[in-house]
């Protein structure tokens, strides 16, 4: 193994063991069997490191939300998503927090990028079913915070030898506020009125996906009015 991979392979049993306060450039080198001055010369500083760790994480965390199969009940999909998720936060509290815990200012970790575009696209076979009461951007981003906000109190409460029904209270009332999934009906669900709404956000996701027979100008158009009226609806 390379002094690189060892280095990587140290820190992130370090942060198993100890979390990010055992992460130190004396205990890397150390565990790693490397001098100092080589950790500084595979990634400049104790920051670059960590970016490695984290980058590492990412793409952990999304080689494992594209594992299984597709659900052809897409708010299924959703939950899927939620407790995948939930294990991998739990099962690396250290990591996760290094990942969530401290978010990166300015532009997002460009694995972070792939992982929104994942559940965008989950978000969106649910609004092309007709079943999303909210716009597609407002379910992602409720799916988010409220996801990644369930995974760090379950972490600062214990971690995995915690009950973990707050996790699908939490779920199910966020489904309950963004679908008209017959399983998450609730005093939150939407009302009747909000059919139009639904309609309005699958009619947007469908002509994003097949804008045909208009024109770019048409579906700039159509798009400009279908926000305006979801929008109005939340």
């Amino acid at each position: 193994m390379n002094p690189r991979d060892r280095i990587l392979e140290a820190v992130a049993r370090l942060l198993t063991e100890g979390g990010r306060e055992a992460v130190s450039t004396r205990a890397v080198s150390s565990a790693a069997s490397v001098q100092i001055p080589t950790i500084y010369r595979q990634f400049g500083d104790m920051q670059g490191l960590l970016e490695a760790v984290t980058s590492q994480g990412y793409a952990t965390y999304l080689a494992s939300h594209l594992k299984g199969e597709t659900d052809e009940n897409p708010v299924e999909d959703l939950r899927r998503g939620w407790d995948v998720n939930v294990d991998f936060g739990l099962a690396n509290p250290a990591l996760y927090t290094l990942m969530y815990g401290n978010p990166r200012l300015g532009a997002p970790h460009p694995t972070a990028v792939k992982l929104q575009d994942v559940l965008l696209d989950r978000v969106r076979r649910v609004a092309e079913s007709g079943r999303l009461s909210v716009s597609i951007e407002r379910a992602a981003d409720m799916l988010y915070a409220a996801g990644a906000g369930v995974v760090l109190v379950l972490i600062a409460q214990g971690g995995a030898s915690h009950d973990r029904t707050l996790s699908v209270a939490t779920r199910e009332a966020v489904l309950a506020a963004i679908t008209t999934d017959p399983h998450t009906e609730s005093a939150h669900a939407p009302s009747p009125r909000s059919d139009a709404t639904r309609y309005a956000v699958a009619l947007k996701a469908s002509l994003s996906q097949d804008a045909r027979p208009f024109t770019t100008a048409e579906r700039a158009l159509f798009d400009e009015w279908l926000t305006r009226f979801i929008d109005t609806k939340l």
